[in-house]
Formats: structure tokens, C-alpha cells, sequence
């Protein structure tokens, strides 16, 4: 499990604990030191996966270093189909071949995965604890 997600878990966690010490410059000084230890460790955790990333990107070996740009191209591919390709598709049916049902992929977790994929779910997670959002 990555310190990422468990900024959550561990956020009311600190809160509560923080919270019993009594010397209100005391409480906002432990404050500051959890969250500069959690962005700590999360800058160490995401140190951690650039420096896999660079072993990966340099492998000579196809199942290594390949499988990103292929998970990539069939995202990329899904996001063609399901927003360019099948309406397109659906419209030239229903005009000229009515008779014709189109095939429906399951596409419902399509953002999910090219979000995790560009692994931008966690870092929305850690603004909002932030207080970053808008």
C-alpha cells in the first residue's frame, strides 16, 4: 500500500492525536511537522517509483519495458473508439443500415483506468486534504 493512499487513514488519525495536545502553538507546530513528514514520505515514494520507471523505460526486454506504451495505445484506442468511432458509426448505421445493432462495449470504467493509468487519482486525493480545491 502506498503512502498515498493512506494519506486519508492517516490525516484524522494525526488530527485526533494532535488535537490532545493542550499549547495551541505546540499543536500547530506538531501540525506542521506531520504534514512535512507525510509529504516526506510521499516525495520518497514517488522518488522510488521514477527511479523503477528509468529501470523499466531502459530494459532490452519487450515484457518490461514494453507494456506501458502498450497499455498506452489501448487506452488510447478505447478513447477513440468509444468517443470518435462509435457515434460516427452508430449515426452512418441508423441511416443506412437501420436493421443493424451496433456492438456496445463496455466502457464504463474507461476513465477510471486512463486516470489511474496517468495516475492522477492520488494526487487529486492529496489536494483536497490539502484544502487545494476549489
Amino acid at each position: 500500500m502506498s503512502i498515498t493512499a493512506l494519506i486519508p487513514l492517516l490525516s484524522p488519525l494525526i488530527d485526533k492525536l494532535i488535537s490532545h495536545i493542550p499549547d495551541p502553538q505546540g499543536r500547530e507546530k506538531a501540525r506542521a511537522e506531520a504534514e512535512a513528514t507525510l509529504l516526506t514520505l510521499l516525495g520518497e515514494q514517488q522518488q522510488g517509483q521514477v527511479e523503477i520507471n528509468k529501470a523499466e523505460a531502459t530494459s532490452a526486454h519487450l515484457f518490461v519495458a514494453g507494456w506501458r506504451p502498450f497499455i498506452g495505445w489501448v487506452c488510447g484506442v478505447a478513447l477513440l473508439y468509444t468517443y470518435i468511432v462509435a457515434p460516427f458509426w452508430a449515426w452512418w448505421l441508423t441511416i443506412y443500415h437501420p436493421d443493424r445493432p451496433l456492438p456496445v462495449l463496455p466502457a464504463d470504467n474507461l476513465y477510471e483506468l486512463v486516470l489511474a493509468m496517468l495516475g492522477l487519482g492520488g494526487l487529486r486525493t492529496f489536494e483536497k486534504l490539502r484544502g487545494v480545491t476549489r
